[in-house]
């Protein structure tokens, strides 16, 4: 199958002008489609969130020539292929070993069922939590009422619904009623302003700068802080598990333990 093929059924899902859509309405910066084309037939294709060289690994273990990321393989533009370069070692390798790779970035997070709603659900949320930032389809961050339970409850049952071996966890106990979750490094100030006004008990995102977490306390919510993997790695799994059987090769998924 030819790899536009391939790419047209991903887009067809989680098509990229919700990324484009997002990056014009509120900012910011995505690289999401086709970004290594080696120009051979896909036999079979690889999930990873990732574009690691233990994906690559995998990749050649399993027989697969195509890698699925959700983070861009090429982020931003490359001015030199080096193999002493971790990203130049990785383009370098795919390229040697024919495998190509399609990232798709801000359209999986933004999608209806994508990877911020994923984990909304994952936190507690029911029904359908709407976007604090909106575009056609989709949007990104979520304020909901979750049901009523003490904070290290909550967050030990959160830890284990995603899979997360670690978390830095940031507040008094008390009961959580609202939750506010952003995956990936999605808090700034906007978004604590709309956690606050929608009443939230506690904020769930990854990557926080510390001055958004002095503020998040500041304003009577709790924190926790996941990894970055670990709060999309759940969201991404139920996208491959949505295309795996659609795209017309064998598909597989490769997880990174240790970044849980």
């Amino acid at each position: 199958m030819k790899l536009c093929e391939i790419y047209d059924k991903i887009d067809a899902r989680y098509p990229k002008r919700l990324s484009d859509e997002y990056v014009a309405a509120y900012g910011g910066h995505d690289n999401s489609g086709i970004l290594v084309d080696a120009h051979r037939d896909i036999t079979a294709a690889l999930f990873s969130l990732d574009f690691s060289m233990g994906a690559i690994e995998a990749a050649a273990k399993a027989g697969a020539n195509l890698i699925v990321t959700h983070h861009p393989a090429i982020f931003f533009p490359v001015s030199s292929l080096r193999r002493d370069d971790p990203l130049g070692a990785r383009l370098l390798t795919a390229i040697e070993r024919g495998i190509g790779v399609i990232s798709m970035h801000l359209n999986f997070d933004t999608a209806a069922g994508g990877i911020d709603e994923s984990l909304a659900r994952a936190v507690g949320a029911v029904g359908e939590p709407a976007p604090c930032e909106r575009v056609e389809g989709g949007g990104y961050g979520r304020v909901f009422p979750v049901a009523p339970q003490p904070f290290g409850k909550w967050v030990n049952a959160l830890k284990a619904e995603l899979g997360a071996v670690r978390a830095f966890v940031y507040g008094q106990e008390r009961t959580v009623r609202v939750a506010a979750s952003f995956c990936g490094a999605g808090i700034d100030a906007g978004a604590l302003r709309a956690a606050k006004a929608g009443g939230a008990d506690v904020v769930v995102s990854a990557d926080i700068k510390h001055n958004f977490i002095c503020d998040a306390l500041e304003m009577g919510m709790n924190v926790v802080q996941l990894t970055h993997y670990a709060s999309e790695n759940y969201g991404f799994k139920k996208i491959y598990a949505d295309l795996c059987t659609e795209l017309g090769v064998p598909c597989t998924f490769y997880e990174d333990v240790h970044m849980l």
